[in-house]
C-alpha cells in the first residue's frame, strides 16, 4: 500500500517537475571506459564545464538533446576528451547553429533532439570518429543489451565524473514502459531502457548505443532518483527522426 501512494504521489508531482531532475543525464553503477574507445562521444561544455553529452554524426553535426540548449546559451563541442581535466587530449569547436526539433516540447520533452552545427569540420582520428545512425525506421527487441556513456553524476546528488563511464542497459518492452510512464511515454519516438547501471544527472544527449549504431538520445529520467525501475530512463527513438535529420544535414553550404 505504501508502494502504492508514493507512486500516485510521484504522479501527482511529475506535470509540475516536468523532469527538472534530468535536464542533464550521467553514469551509476557503471565503470570507466576504456579511454577513447568510444571516440564518437562529445562533451557539451557551457563555460568550459561539461553540461551535457552528444554524438558525432557527421564531420559537422553533433546529436544532442534539445533541452540541453536553452534560449541565448553557448555551447562548445569538446571531442577526443576521455579525462576533462586533461585538456591537451581534446580539441574544443564552437557551435555555428543549433537545430532544435520544430516540435519539441518543453514539457512534455516529446521530440527532445537537437542538432548542433559545428564553425568547422571535425577531423578525425583515432580518439575522433563518427559513429553511425539507423538507416531506416526500425523497433530494437525486448531485452536488447546496449550500453550508454557520459561524465554525468555517479549517484543522483553525487559528484560528476571527469573520466568517461559507461554501463550496459536492455531495451524495455514497450507495453511495460507505457505502463510506467503512462501518457509521458511515446512508444513511435521514444525507447526505454533499464539495467543494473543508468543514466543520471549530467548525460543528457549522449547515445543510446546498440551494436556499432546509436539509436537513442538521452531524454528523461524520473525526477527524484537515478535508474529507476519504477521511471526508467527514456531516450529519443533516432530513427523516427532520419527525414528531419537528413534534411538539416543536407541543407549545409
Amino acid at each position: 500500500m505504501t508502494i502504492i501512494i508514493s507512486l500516485l504521489l510521484l504522479a501527482s508531482l511529475l506535470p509540475h517537475l516536468t523532469f527538472t531532475a534530468h535536464v542533464n543525464v550521467g553514469i551509476v553503477n557503471g565503470r570507466e571506459a576504456k579511454p577513447h574507445s568510444r571516440p564518437y562521444m562529445v562533451s557539451l561544455q557551457k563555460d568550459g564545464r561539461h553540461a551535457c553529452g552528444g554524438s558525432l554524426i557527421s564531420d559537422q553535426f553533433v546529436l544532442t538533446a534539445a533541452h540541453c540548449q536553452k534560449k541565448n546559451e553557448t555551447l562548445t563541442a569538446v571531442f577526443g576528451a576521455h579525462n576533462l581535466k586533461n585538456k591537451h587530449d581534446s580539441v574544443s569547436i564552437s557551435v555555428k547553429s543549433y537545430h532544435k526539433h520544430p516540435d519539441f516540447d518543453t514539457d512534455t520533452l516529446l521530440n527532445d533532439i537537437m542538432l548542433l552545427e559545428l564553425e568547422k569540420k571535425v577531423q578525425q582520428n583515432h580518439n575522433v570518429k563518427m559513429i553511425s545512425i539507423p538507416t531506416q525506421e526500425e523497433d530494437i527487441k525486448p531485452d536488447s543489451v546496449c550500453s550508454v556513456a557520459g561524465w554525468g553524476r555517479l549517484s543522483f546528488k553525487g559528484r560528476k565524473s571527469n573520466r568517461l563511464m559507461e554501463t550496459d542497459v536492455k531495451i524495455m518492452n514497450n507495453t511495460e514502459c507505457k505502463n510506467k510512464w503512462n501518457n509521458h511515454y511515446s512508444a513511435p519516438k521514444m525507447i526505454c531502457v533499464y539495467g543494473h547501471g543508468g543514466s543520471c544527472s549530467g548525460d543528457s544527449g549522449g547515445p543510446l548505443v546498440c551494436g556499432d549504431t546509436a539509436v537513442g538520445v538521452t531524454s528523461f529520467g524520473d525526477p527524484i532518483v537515478c535508474n529507476s525501475r519504477d521511471r526508467p530512463e527514456i531516450y529519443a527513438r533516432i530513427s523516427a527522426y532520419l527525414p528531419w535529420i537528413c534534411c538539416i544535414i543536407s541543407n549545409v553550404k
